[in-house]
């Protein structure tokens, strides 16, 4: 039983890996129509081969080890933060028996938070200004956005009652979260931009002004390995979106299509909006999202309590 599990999870971190893959090409080819120019077009029948050309690339060119690196450090934070973004996937409900469990949203949270460390473990063993200053903000953006999340994922735990993801299936038979709670689902996805570092929340690794943030020492592998946690996460956040809003039956191909839908909206974003102003992203999260939140919790505790008092 044991070892089916183990297996289970093996073949699901394998299809992570490939969706991943396949989700760099969808990119490169959306933000291609988006500027009126072809993409990826070349390697393997229009650019199918491409994703794994690029890997092929990446991990064999040669690693850079900055002499003033903490090495130990600098060397397995991309390791961690790959683990992190492939691990939080036991928390999706698949019915193989070993995949969603009774606390699967506090486990999240918990990967959740766990990630900043390896995001700032990459930043200060680098010894580089550059970096350092990449990493602080990214961290200061990564901390601030969560509590956003969590409070928008509390007032929807007082509607079923529970911990696990199992039950936003059982409440969305017939009506989507996203009805009751509209508002608090395009806070999520915001708030799912800023925590995945993309535009225009893309302060971590803005080119044009940060030298590339935190990962500016890493190359070669180590670039590969972030990249791939990036990736892995929007993928992951998509899928707990819809999950979350948008009904839950992972049996059924929609389900697939609306989360790959919501990775077309992150994309989507990338290709539309310019870069926000830092100091107008914290704000954003402290004084617009927060007080939104926290009266959306109050509001969906008091509908809980409605309905209990109604069938009693």
């Amino acid at each position: 039983m044991v070892l089916v599990k183990f297996i289970s999870f093996l073949v699901l971190l394998v299809m992570v890996l490939v969706a991943v893959a396949f989700f760099t090409l969808l990119e490169r080819k959306i933000l291609g129509y988006i500027q009126i120019r072809k993409g990826p077009n070349k390697v393997g029948f229009m650019g199918l081969l491409q994703p794994f050309s690029d890997a092929v690339k990446l991990f064999t060119k040669e690693q850079t080890y900055p002499t003033l690196s903490n090495f130990i450090p600098y060397y397995l934070s991309p390791v961690f933060s790959l683990f992190i973004s492939l691990i939080v996937w036991c928390v999706i409900p698949f019915d193989t028996g070993f995949l969603g469990f009774e606390f699967s949203v506090l486990f999240f949270l918990c990967c959740l938070s766990a990630g900043v460390y390896s995001t700032m473990g990459a930043g200060w063993a680098s010894n580089s200004k550059y970096s350092l200053l990449g990493c602080l903000r990214a961290v200061a953006q990564t901390i601030s956005y969560e509590v956003s999340l969590a409070l928008i994922l509390l007032g929807l735990l007082f509607l079923i009652s529970g911990l696990s993801l199992e039950f936003f299936e059982n409440y969305q038979r017939y009506f989507w979260f996203l009805g009751v709670a509209g508002p608090l689902g395009f806070l999520w996805f915001v708030s799912c931009l800023a925590e995945s570092n993309r535009t225009p929340f893309d302060f971590a690794e803005g080119e044009s002004e940060l030298v590339s943030g935190f990962n500016t020492e890493y190359s070669g592998g180590g670039f590969a390995l972030i990249f791939m946690a990036e990736y892995a996460s929007i993928l992951f956040l998509s899928s707990l979106f819809t999950i979350v809003f948008l009904g839950s039956n992972l049996s059924s191909i929609i389900f697939y299509l609306k989360a790959v839908f919501i990775g077309f909206c992150f994309v989507w974003v990338r290709g539309t909006l310019p870069r926000y102003r830092y100091d107008k992203l914290m704000n954003l999260t402290w004084k617009s999202f927060l007080p939104v939140s926290l009266n959306y919790c109050l509001f969906l505790a008091g509908v809980e309590v409605f309905l209990n008092v109604i069938m009693i």
